[in-house]
């Protein structure tokens, strides 16, 4: 046996390196401290989604106040922040905190065994190595690195400029006087356009739908208003509170009363872009508030570069792309230089490895979720899935410590093992993401479920989360603990 095949074991192998992974590291050392942990990276860098992206005006779509980790608060001056800042802020606390000696880097996990013999799972990667673990958890989020979604455009091959997406954006990329049309409305989209159009000649918002956007400050007015008056460690923990329920107060707002909200925010459009705008045409979605997710724009930036005529949103279907552009189904010809398809992710659960159960492969689409942190019938498995309607942070924050604690249960009754089980139990199978989002419904088949009561629902509330996975019992009924082999 070669060198890179010599297995070393670990009681715990984290997989990924972005701020679940990083959340998960520290929680482990602090919560968990004498086991031995390792994190896989398949990438060089750290910090996952903020270190992939690097597209004009990448920056977070939620208060760094809750997509920070909650124990190194933010305290910039921004609460809604660039890639370049977020990217920084998690390689820093990696480092602080000692967590970055413990990653392995461009080392990218492939196949994942258990044995319930030997009571561990055995991780094989790309390169023919081979580590072993008491315990696998999965923070190598939920979309496909390697690129995004892109829909087969007709005559897309006859386009004379340059089509660039998103997710692997050319270094070399000079939009600057160039007329470009970002097909998409989602977060991508709106995220970008008000970047590019300040040097572009022309920037054309293509949709085939709206979504639901909203502005809010990109100050952190609360925060600093906080520390002026309350000691560092009360604000941080205030303004963090205060927007997580502000968030909670707004979500269930918007699902119980939908009408209500959607006048509040078609009325917030009309007065960032005028009376005269056709807010009916261009921001008026098909659904309602949080069917899909709600964008955001910080200090109605997409909006004033609409109102500056630095952009047009052009709400058509694309017919098929042509030498100079596009042209929609309407007939109109839209002129381009660059074409953008901000067309949405490919969900890939667990960076795509193959997970294997005592020889069987396991299935993940067809596994129930449980508490949003692991699936039915795959020992000593939890995965990191954050929320959709809130900072990612939030639940994968509660993840790591009820990991943790989880650990710690099992360590003091000797068991070993552990996995969900439904035991008989009629529990209806639903989807996972309450979403109609086109990258959640084109990952049915990817995506496990939840089910029609708990532990099995997945849950888009913290304080509900926080009261079942850091206050609820552990030896629930549902997990099955076992003894065997001591690692």
């Amino acid at each position: 046996m070669s060198a890179t095949q010599i297995a070393e074991h670990f009681d715990v192998l984290v997989i990924g390196a972005g701020i679940s992974g990083i959340d998960a590291g520290y929680r482990l050392q602090t919560e968990c401290p004498g086991r031995s942990f390792c994190i896989l990276e398949a990438r060089d860098a750290i910090g996952g989604t903020w270190d992939l992206f690097r597209f004009p005006g990448i920056r977070s779509d939620s208060s760094m106040h809750t997509l920070g980790f909650p124990f190194r608060p933010w305290r910039g001056d921004k609460a809604i922040v660039d890639g370049t800042a977020i990217r920084n802020y998690v390689t820093e606390t990696a480092a602080l905190y000692g967590i970055d000696r413990h990653i392995r880097f461009s080392t990218r996990a492939v196949r994942a065994s258990w044995s319930s013999d030997e009571a561990r799972w055995t991780i094989e990667t790309e390169a023919g190595q081979r580590l072993t673990a008491g315990f696998l958890y999965m923070c190598s989020g939920y979309y496909d690195y390697s690129g995004g979604y892109m829909p087969d455009f007709s005559g897309a091959a006859r386009f004379a400029g340059r089509i660039a997406h998103p997710q692997l954006w050319p270094e070399d990329l000079d939009h600057a006087g160039k007329r470009v049309v970002v097909i998409g409305s989602g977060a991508t989209a709106v995220t970008m356009i008000p970047a590019l159009a300040r040097t572009a000649a022309h920037v054309t918002m293509l949709q085939r739908s709206p979504s639901y956007i909203v502005s809010r400050p990109a100050n952190d007015r609360l925060g600093a208003r906080l520390r002026a008056s309350l000691p560092a460690s009360v604000a941080d923990g205030l303004a963090r509170w205060i927007d997580v329920l502000v968030g909670s107060v707004g979500y269930s707002l918007a699902r119980r009363r939908p009408a209500t909200v959607r006048r509040a925010l078609m009325g917030a459009i009309q007065r960032d872009l005028g009376p005269d705008y056709d807010v009916a045409k261009d921001f008026s979605p098909p659904y309602n508030p949080w069917d899909q997710r709600v964008c955001l724009t910080p200090d109605g930036e997409l909006f004033a570069a609409i109102r500056d005529g630095k952009v047009e949103v052009a709400t058509d279907t694309v017919d098929s792309f042509t030498e100079t552009g596009i042209r929609l189904k309407s007939g109109r010809d839209l002129a381009a230089d660059i074409i953008v398809p901000a067309t949405g992710l490919v969900v890939r659960l667990m960076g795509g490895m193959e997970l294997v159960v005592d020889g069987v492969r396991a299935n993940l689409a067809e596994k129930l979720v449980y508490k949003g942190m692991m699936v039915s019938d795959v020992p000593n498995l939890a995965l990191a899935f954050g929320y959709i309607n809130a900072s990612w942070t939030l639940k994968c924050d509660l993840t790591a410590r009820a990991v943790c604690r989880l650990l710690k249960f099992m360590a003091r009754r000797g068991y070993t093992s552990c996995m969900p089980r439904l035991n008989g139990l009629d529990v209806e199978r639903q989807p996972m993401l309450n979403f109609t989002s086109g990258y959640v419904r084109r990952a049915e088949s990817v995506l496990p479920h939840q089910g029609s009561r708990a532990p099995w629902r997945v849950h888009q509330n913290y304080l509900l989360d926080m009261m079942v996975m850091r206050f609820g019992r552990v030896e629930d009924g549902v997990l099955e603990f076992a003894k065997g082999p001591q690692q």
